[in-house]
């Protein structure tokens, strides 16, 4: 396994009570099993950074170097925007798409349970300055998750109460796609933390399809105005899927 070091960001010093939280970021880059073109057998597969590819690919190593000098601004997104809200945590999935030229097609936010847009956003923005070179044989795709997992103390909310929480409010969301001019995007799973009196606390979105950047700003304003369920001294966490479509093929990989 080809462990990127510099990107597992752990919190060495957890005997300090008042450590700022560090995000865990674990990335060791593999090539898909099906992309393999006579790769040697000593190249050990990993489930954390995917080299998704079909018609093109992309050293593992090129993927190294790509995320390697951002690593601490990455870090940076989650460490100066979760303040005291020690509850806020999560992890999310990065999926670039590659062209054949090596031009960053689309960068999306293909799963997330942070709920925190600011550090999604942040994410998002270093993501895309990321350049992998030319993928040798067509277009190819990379995935790599990241994983902020300081967050502790929140309640999960199941469905069914995230469901009664939210009721219809839900709604209010697609005139985001007006606000923003942009397409109502699909299959969005919204992350929300709920505090005193119902009071959102925190809002973060991810869709295999992406989203734009306006539409999600607009969507976190509507969401953070809300009053839900009091979770009565604790603070909720809870998740639902806005605009609900069938995925596409290009979606799922």
């Amino acid at each position: 396994m080809k462990q990127l070091t510099y990107l597992v960001l752990a919190a060495a010093a957890a005997c300090g009570g008042k450590q700022k939280p560090q995000p865990i970021v674990a990335t060791p880059p593999v090539e898909d099993n099906g992309a393999r073109d006579g790769a040697s057998s000593d190249e050990e597969a990993d489930d954390d950074v995917e080299i998704i590819s079909t018609q093109g690919k992309i050293d593992p190593d090129a993927v190294t170097r790509a995320i390697e000098p951002h690593a601490s601004a990455i870090e940076a997104c989650y460490v100066q925007n979760v303040g005291k809200r020690r509850w806020l945590g999560g992890g999310v999935e990065l999926r670039w798409d590659v062209a054949a030229d090596g031009a960053l097609a689309q960068v999306r936010l293909v799963r997330s349970d942070l709920g925190a847009w600011t550090v999604e956003k942040c994410v998002l923005d270093i993501a895309r300055q990321l350049s992998f070179g030319k993928p040798r044989g067509g277009k190819a795709h990379v995935s790599a998750p990241l994983s902020f997992s300081h967050g502790s103390g929140a309640v999960p909310w199941d469905e069914d109460q995230a469901v009664r929480a939210v009721g219809g409010r839900f709604k209010e969301l697609a005139e985001c796609a007006k606000t923003a001019e942009t397409a109502d995007p699909t299959n969005v799973t919204v992350t929300l933390y709920v505090g005193t009196r119902g009071k959102v606390q925190s809002v973060g979105f991810a869709s295999p399809g992406g989203f734009d950047d306006a539409w999600a700003d607009c969507a976190a304003g509507r969401a953070m105005a809300w009053a839900l369920t009091d979770p009565r001294g604790k603070v909720a966490k809870l998740s639902f899927v806005y605009n609900p479509a069938e995925t596409p093929e290009d979606e799922e990989q």
